[in-house]
């Protein structure tokens, strides 16, 4: 997983509620068990018409914001069924940051684990940001980690706070796998005196 530091990117407002991963990446794209190809069918239902053609209202459509780097959301973000797909899908098309007043539980910690950065606000700042990501090419926002702060555009700096652990497996590119692996010589160690301990096993 690809360490999450300082990110600097245009933020695209999606000034929805309840956005369920239904939304996000409809099931017919959860046959594949690849993290990547998926970010060409997130949003697919509000990106596309029944012709697969390409719907120019819809915001990551619009030219501003196709290369958005994070995304400006309602409250209740990632509600519906527990599908990974959601983050891998959000993360394909190259959003590594969320910011919203709530997030559905089992997304929220499914966008860590993928290397997404989930950000939780009071709805108020929010709105402010929501504002601020509507000036299109020029809402470019950088989010620093590290420092726990997020800069707007006119400069004005938000606070936000993040769970210590999940801070530092964001910071250090370690998902579940990385985590383990981490304590690989300890496993090593073990293992040889077991060998010796036990050689029969």
């Amino acid at each position: 997983m690809d360490k999450f530091e300082v990110l600097t990117g245009v933020a695209a407002p999606l000034p929805m509620i309840n956005v369920d991963t239904d939304m996000i990446i409809p099931k017919q794209f959860l046959k594949t068990i690849k993290r990547t190809g998926l970010g060409k069918s997130l949003f697919f239902e509000m990106r596309y018409d029944d012709a697969g053609n390409e719907n120019p209202a819809f915001v990551l459509n619009k030219p501003a914001y196709r290369n958005a780097k994070i995304l400006v959301a309602g409250a209740n973000f990632g509600c519906g069924s527990s599908r990974e797909h959601a983050p891998w899908s959000i993360l394909d098309f190259g959003i590594r940051c969320v910011i919203a007043p709530s997030f559905a539980d089992i997304f929220y910690n499914n966008c860590f684990k993928n290397g997404i950065l989930p950000i939780r606000l009071p709805q108020e700042i929010c709105d402010k940001l929501m504002k601020a990501a509507e000036n299109g090419a020029n809402a470019t926002f950088t989010v620093d980690l590290r420092a726990e702060e997020i800069h707007m555009p006119d400069g004005e700096t938000v606070k936000f706070s993040t769970d210590e652990f999940r801070r530092h497996c964001l910071l250090n590119g370690l998902d579940d796998i990385g985590l383990t692996l981490v304590k690989k010589p300890k496993i090593d160690t073990y293992e040889a005196a077991r060998k010796a301990d036990q050689p029969w096993v």
